[in-house]
């Protein structure tokens, strides 16, 4: 399983993909450059939070002994904290190309474009894929806004086979259409997993998964390996299902919440009165409003086990936002 590359030749794509440690890169960020959070200490388990009011207002002012970390129901000590502004930053941007979205891939295209040139700061990175049918990758890392926006003049409807009129539902001659869990395992694991600091997969979809070979679980769980954020952008064109929609809401709403709750990252949505470019907007406040927290947990062992983490503040009309865990990974994988 790989993606389709526009940018890349396969086999050019999975040789960089393979590539031991000591090769070159497509991207480098040096480690003298990064702040302690972001470490690649195998026994630092790194923490992005982001706290908000009752409101859904951020809070930004908090001191490292508003937090307390619990892994497994076991206190942890704060090794590394900082208030998150300009840390490097890793985006995946996963676009859903199929069918149902046709209608929307316009306004895809310019919102991301704006949302790269004001969050990409220096040193920052982004790559770009669409989904569909298949997986293809638009665009691979790059800090570039002028790369990024020919990857993204390269999003196409993306209709699977099968059929007179094929459409979002599934049925027997419509087996694959947008494969939304095989994307994120893809983006996580062949992309951002050796990447070092923070990590986010921004998707852009209705949420409906038709023909994955992966399960929505274990794109979780790569994301989580990878220890990169999920953020989800609920975009549905309603016109797509005709007669409104599935008759008992979409059901990719509660994959999508799912999928970002687990990993730190949460839902938006777009409406009438909520805009792709407000949402984008949002979405970049939030990511230079977070927490890097490290610690060293009291279980050293490395036994590939997933340890489950909460993050609390002392102000309990504040809601913390964070991953819910992590894999203790086994030494003989390093």
């Amino acid at each position: 399983m790989a993606f389709r590359s526009a940018a890349w030749p396969r086999a050019l794509l999975a040789l960089t993909l393979l590539a031991p440690p000591g090769l070159p890169q497509q991207k480098q960020k040096p480690a003298e450059d990064l702040p302690p959070p972001i470490t690649v200490d195998v026994d630092v388990v790194n923490i992005l939070a982001s706290v908000h009011d009752k409101r859904g207002g951020l809070i930004g002012n908090l001191s490292k002994d508003d937090f307390t970390v619990v892994e497994d129901g076991k206190e942890q000590t704060i090794k590394y904290f900082e208030r998150e502004t300009e840390l490097p930053l890793t985006i995946g941007l996963l676009v859903d190309v199929s069918r149902s979205q046709r209608n929307l891939i316009e306004i895809e295209r310019e919102a991301a474009y704006q949302f790269f040139s004001q969050v990409l700061h220096k040193k920052d990175m982004a790559f770009l894929i669409s989904f569909g049918e298949d997986s293809e990758l638009l665009q691979d890392f790059t800090g570039s806004a002028r790369l990024l926006q020919k990857g993204l003049d390269q999003l196409r409807e993306s209709a699977p086979v099968g059929g007179l009129h094929p459409g979002p539902v599934p049925t027997a001659s419509n087996p694959r259409g947008t494969v939304l869990f095989e994307s994120v395992y893809l983006a996580a694991n062949e992309k951002l997993t050796r990447e070092v600091g923070r990590k986010a997969i921004v998707l852009i979809t209705d949420g409906v998964d038709q023909g994955s070979r992966i399960t929505r679980d274990k794109a979780i769980e790569a994301a989580q390996r990878a220890d990169a954020v999920i953020y989800s952008i609920y975009y549905s064109d309603p016109s797509a299902y005709g007669f409104g929609g599935f008759g008992f809401g979409h059901p990719g709403d509660g994959d999508l919440r799912r999928m970002s709750d687990q990993t730190g990252g949460r839902v938006f949505r777009v409406d009438r009165k909520h805009t792709l470019p407000d949402v984008f907007k949002e979405l970049q406040d939030e990511m230079r409003s977070q927490y890097a927290i490290g610690y060293t947990p009291l279980n050293a062992a490395k036994d590939g086990s997933f340890r489950k983490v909460e993050v609390r503040v002392r102000d309990k009309n504040l809601k913390v936002q964070a991953r819910n865990g992590y894999y203790a990974v086994r030494l003989d994988r390093r």
